[in-house]
Parts: structure tokens; sequence; C-alpha cells
């Protein structure tokens, strides 16, 4: 194959893969706007509901109970909100991400096969050049694993620490939630 068969070949899938990342990002907007749709029709359902509730009061320590009870289910669902988003914007970041790690490795079998053609092709008494090229690829490929591995690791305690705080969040709106209670 000719090096112009092999750039258009690169570039025809280079443009594939853009076009496919392209899909990927859009169908997890997609589904962050199905989500927020639905989170504004139930949110329109619920002010209704609250709002009959209130114009049911008839004195004030009534008023504090129905304040109360409504607390704690909006801290949660808030913290759901904010897991479906994650989860969405998690799972299309492993969409593009394993998308990405396809095209890069098969850049580098790419590159590695015309360093050996290269190197088979090397004129006698460049064998220290080929040894030095050889291992400043391998270096090269090891940099990237790791990086790879490092932002990786980097993601899982960022996902704990979120579930974490979002659970934390939650366990403290219901312990001021029954503290309300009480006091009413």
């Amino acid at each position: 194959m000719s090096t112009a068969e092999q750039l258009l070949a690169t570039q025809k899938a280079n443009l594939a893969t853009f076009f496919e990342l392209g899909q990927k990002a859009f169908e997890g907007v997609e589904k962050m706007v199905e989500l927020n749709l639905q989170v504004a029709k139930t949110s329109l359902e619920e002010v209704s509901e609250h709002t009959k509730a209130l114009l049911s009061v008839k004195d004030a320590q009534e008023l504090l109970a129905l304040q109360a009870s409504l607390l704690q289910p909006s801290a949660e669902k808030a913290a759901a909100y904010g897991r479906h988003l994650y989860d969405i914007a998690s799972s299309t970041s492993a969409e593009v991400s394993k998308l990405a790690e396809t095209q890069v490795a098969e850049a580098q079998k790419k590159f590695v096969s015309v360093v050996d053609t290269a190197v088979k092709n090397a004129p006698a008494g460049t064998e220290n050049a080929v040894v030095l090229v050889k291992s400043a690829v391998a270096a090269a490929n090891n940099a990237f694993d790791s990086v790879q591995k490092a932002a990786k690791q980097a993601a899982d305690v960022a996902e704990a620490n979120f579930q974490a705080i979002t659970n934390t969040a939650v366990k403290a709106t219901q312990a001021a939630t029954s503290k309300s209670r009480k006091a009413a």
C-alpha cells in the first residue's frame, strides 16, 4: 500500500471515529435532556400537590409538620438527580474513552508496524540507532499505559467521593428533618 493510500485510509478512519464520538456525545446530551424533562414534569406535579396541601393547612403546627415532611424528599430527589446526571456523564465518558483507547491502540500498532518495517530495511551499521528507536517506542507505550491507569484510578476515586458526599448529604437532611419533626 502506498503512503498516499495509507494517509487516505487513516483520514477515513479518523473521520469515522470523529462521527462516532459525536454520536456518543449526542446520545449523552439526549439522555440529559430526557432526564431534565422528566424532572420538570415531576416538579410541576409536586408543586401543584404542595400548593393544595399548603392551602389546606389550618394552623402553624400543621404548617411546620408539612414543611418538615417536604424537606427530606426534596433533598433525596436532588441527590438522586445528581446521581442520574453523574451516571449519564460517566457512561458517556466511558464509551468515548473506550472508543478513544481503541483508536490509540490501533494507531500504536500501525506506528510499531512502520518502525518494524523501517528497522528491517535499515542499512548495516545502524544497529545502535535501531535499538534506540525501539527503546523509545517501548518507553512511550509504557508511559501512555501508565497515564491511562492513573486516569482510571483518579476517576474511580472521584466516583467513590461523589457517592460518599451524596450519602452524607442525604443522611444530614434526614437527621435535620427528624429534628424538625420532633420540634413540631
